[in-house]
């Protein structure tokens, strides 16, 4: 009842439709077409009635919609299953626990809320309600251990293609896992592993992508931005997901069958870092200078002013 009267609205595309005609096609009484709009209402869509018109969908919630995506998506898909969450602690710990029980490839855990999200170097992502996309995905891939970081580079190139994609905008990479506009970090890419020193039983590759926020905290409000504010409008999230995850598709495919030289030159013409000044914060030290580029393994060079060229496993970067 309730996908006919949506569908019903909808073929409306914003005018108004009669109650008479929604009380035939749904073959109930007005009153009862009243209560379903009120039901409508109450899941948070806008459902405007007036007087001998009828009634106009004015608005939808921002939703994610499992069975959207999964009807989109090509098949054969490497998306095997989403379970999706109104609220989790984090979906990169549930991802875990579900790779360990023997998860398949291609499980996406997806949540509309996470309380703890994770981020990079034990950071936390503010993940609030219904405004991003925060999901876990769950690869088996037959590749060496010191391979894994590849995927934070492909999720990366699948990210800024699927928000060109859905939305016309134009974000960059900052290596190894930021997705920025003008400075500012709208994603974040979490790549953990289950492995043994020579064998890869799991990788987790979790986003954060801000889609609808308006507004950050204090804290966050210099460095941080949403698809939202760069578009200039509310954007649908579900679009977004189904962008990214079409590209991340056939990417994998690619990275299966050819290896990361394939993805190599995608991320060199999104990346933010090249041909620039940086400053490269290791583990063991700063070092400042040129990002020349990424080598096959996806593993960044940096040319100091000696000339010398380091190879940075694993670092803060500053632009």
């Amino acid at each position: 009842m309730k996908s006919t009267l949506l569908s019903l609205l909808r073929t409306g595309e914003g005018e108004f439709v009669s109650g008479e005609k929604i009380s035939d096609q749904l073959g109930c009484s007005r009153t009862a077409v009243w209560k379903h709009i009120d039901a409508l209402r109450k899941e948070g869509y806008t459902v405007e009635a007036a007087p001998k018109k009828g009634y106009r969908l004015a608005g939808e919630p921002d939703t994610l919609s499992v069975h959207q995506l999964k009807s989109r998506l090509p098949e054969p898909s490497f998306v095997k299953d989403i379970l999706h969450y109104p609220s989790i602690h984090s979906t990169q710990e549930t991802a875990h626990l579900l790779a360990s029980e023997q998860a398949e490839e291609g499980t996406i855990v997806l949540a509309d809320e996470q309380t703890k999200g994770k981020g990079r170097l034990g950071r936390q992502w503010h993940s609030p309600p219904e405004t991003g996309i925060w999901m876990s995905l769950i690869l088996r891939p037959d590749i060496e251990v010191r391979s894994a970081p590849q995927l934070t580079l492909l999720t990366a190139v699948a990210v800024v293609r699927g928000i060109k994609e859905s939305l016309g905008l134009d974000p960059e990479i900052k290596w190894p896992n930021d997705i920025l506009f003008n400075g500012r970090k709208a994603a974040g890419i979490l790549t953990e592993m289950q492995a043994e020193p020579d064998r890869v039983h799991a990788i987790i590759v979790g986003l954060g992508l801000n889609v609808n926020q308006d507004y950050f905290p204090d804290e966050l409000a210099d460095i941080a931005t949403s698809l939202r504010l760069e578009k200039g409008e509310k954007v649908s999230r579900t679009d977004v997901l189904e962008a990214i995850l079409k590209e991340w598709d056939w990417l994998y495919r690619m990275f299966l069958k050819e290896g990361f030289s394939s993805v190599k030159p995608l991320w060199e013409a999104h990346a933010l870092t090249m041909g620039k000044e940086i400053t490269a914060r290791t583990p063991r030290e700063t070092l400042k200078g040129v990002a020349v580029g990424i080598d096959d393994a996806g593993v960044l060079l940096l040319r100091t002013k000696d000339g010398k060229l380091h190879h940075i496993y694993s670092a803060d970067i500053e632009v």
